[in-house]
């Protein structure tokens, strides 16, 4: 289930099946059911259980929650604060006690359902609702969680005042942004999503453009060799590198984009930094490159069609006629690092380049250069900010990070929830960039090539670590891509089609 919907989108959702003829009172009925079926299956030998229950639908799924763990033994006190008429019909049938929200109903309970706000809560959480919440996890106790933690914006994944650490969260139908995004990423817990009765076919109607980074996003789309192919098929990448000072970067990228399949892979050096590429490369050719004039006549080459600059280049005004002689090209491009901090005094200069070509272009920033270059954009909202940029510079933007955000001007956007904290090591973006830069010569889509550089990225990183260094990335490529090869051939027997190709490769 790759789609991820927002709070407004999945009200949406929620209207069109009931338009649909599945009745709101059997949503919520599904709702509650599995809210209790996950807190009976994760603590069968348990006998006290606290639902705490807000003023809206949340709140309406706790009381439904709290009648379904009754009804399997368990002793349930329930919390509420609100206006009991503005509750859902089907919190009616709770026939127990309901005690006021207190850190009271804490005192005999092994487990907590928070059902108090869900993914639309629309300001931050303070007074009595905030003390509760501080006292819930002062407590230790293990809590389900009902949608999101309360106080995690389903959007945003942001913290609205004070929110709640859940042990797990249920969702339903489907996720949502802020279930990847951080910090509400690592307040969800373990996350599943719930079928609750809503049809699949309602997104046809919402056509939601928010998607996890996952497989099932972009495996259809990906480059696998092909017995009758040859290496002139796979693509030709050009690497820029730096001075002789600064050469590394360069060769992590090329050895990046090499890993990931492309067929050949071409460092455009400095006259001062052949010797020292050269003594480092064997798969990979070096050639001269002093300035944008002889990147140009490299380029004229047109089988070299997919060209990176920026990892160790230097910042400056040679760099920045690099970068634009490039875009000139028929090459997809992919400018990271330097490259990018070129253009942070100018960047209109860099957007109206990219929009004029036909070629895809790729940038790559952290939230620092991101910042530089964009400034403030998208609210502060991560991925509003990744979307803006996007439509802004007519550019396919990567946006690093642990849960990092790939937006395409169209809207498009996946959030990738596949890292590890040890890829914040020196190099590694330098891979990433040559991964991407390897998939655009393959041909591969862009949006998608970029989402698939991503994942792989961070798969990577989860098979090495821990004692990742940079180097390291390139040769994990080859057992994400047999873990891939594997998946693929799950997928195709599932069916392209299917809403539910899009599995995780570590659950396959």
């Amino acid at each position: 289930m790759l789609e991820l919907l927002t709070s407004e989108e999945m009200g949406q959702a929620d209207r069109l099946a009931m338009e649909s003829g599945v009745p709101d009172l059997e949503l919520m009925e599904n709702a509650g059911r599995a809210v209790a079926d996950e807190v009976a299956g994760r603590f069968p030998d348990a006998s006290e259980v606290a639902v705490l229950c807000g003023p809206g639908n949340n709140g309406g799924d706790g009381f439904v929650a709290a009648r379904h763990l009754l009804d399997k033994g368990y002793g349930v006190r329930l919390g509420f604060k609100g206006d009991p008429s503005r509750l859902p019909k089907d919190a009616a049938a709770w026939t127990g006690a309901v005690e006021p929200l207190s850190a009271a109903l804490l005192s005999r309970a092994e487990i907590v359902v928070d059902a108090l706000f869900g993914a639309g809560l629309a300001r931050p959480i303070e007074g009595d609702f905030a003390a509760l919440i501080e006292a819930v996890n002062a407590s230790g106790l293990p809590v389900v969680a009902v949608d999101v933690p309360s106080g995690v914006d389903g959007t945003t994944g942001a913290i609205k005042g004070v929110a709640l650490r859940a042990l797990a969260t249920i969702t339903f139908f489907r996720l949502k942004p802020g279930h990847l995004l951080l910090p509400g990423r690592e307040l969800c817990g373990e996350t599943r999503v719930a079928d609750i009765g809503i049809p699949g076919s309602v997104l046809d109607i919402i056509k939601p453009k928010t998607f996890a980074n996952e497989p099932g996003l972009w495996l259809p789309h990906f480059p696998w060799p092909t017995p009758q192919g040859h290496k002139y098929a796979r693509g030709h990448a050009v690497v820029v590198s730096g001075p002789a000072f600064s050469t590394g970067a360069a060769r992590l990228a090329a050895m990046g984009a090499l890993r990931i399949g492309t067929g050949l892979v071409t460092v455009a050096s400095p006259k001062d930094a052949v010797e020292v590429n050269a003594s480092q490369l064997t798969a990979v050719m070096v050639r001269v490159a002093d300035d944008s004039k002889e990147l140009v006549e490299l380029l004229s080459d047109e089988r070299k069609n997919a060209l990176l600059i920026g990892p160790g280049v230097g910042v400056g005004e040679s760099t920045k006629a690099k970068v634009m002689a490039a875009l000139a090209s028929n090459a997809a491009i992919v400018l990271d690092a330097d490259a990018l901090m070129s253009f942070a005094s100018s960047p209109n200069a860099l957007f109206a380049a990219i929009r004029r070509r036909a070629a895809p272009v790729a940038l790559t920033p952290h939230e620092g250069e991101f910042a530089r270059l964009f400034g403030q954009i998208g609210e502060g909202a991560r991925l509003e900010a990744a979307r803006a940029a996007a439509a802004r510079s007519g550019a396919i933007v990567l946006l690093k990070g642990s849960d990092t955000v790939v937006a395409a001007p169209d809207g498009r956007a996946s959030i990738n929830a596949t890292s590890s904290p040890w890829l914040a090591t020196a190099g590694t973006g330098d891979v990433l960039a040559g991964m991407v830069l390897g998939l655009l010569a393959q041909r591969m889509d862009a949006f998608e090539a970029v989402s698939a550089a991503v994942w792989m990225h961070g798969r990577a990183a989860q098979l090495r670590a821990p004692g990742l260094i940079s180097e390291d990335l390139p040769y994990m490529l080859p057992a994400v891509l047999r873990e891939l090869a594997e998946v693929a051939k799950k997928y195709r027997e599932k069916g392209a089609g299917s809403r539910q190709g899009g599995c995780r490769v570590t659950r396959c």
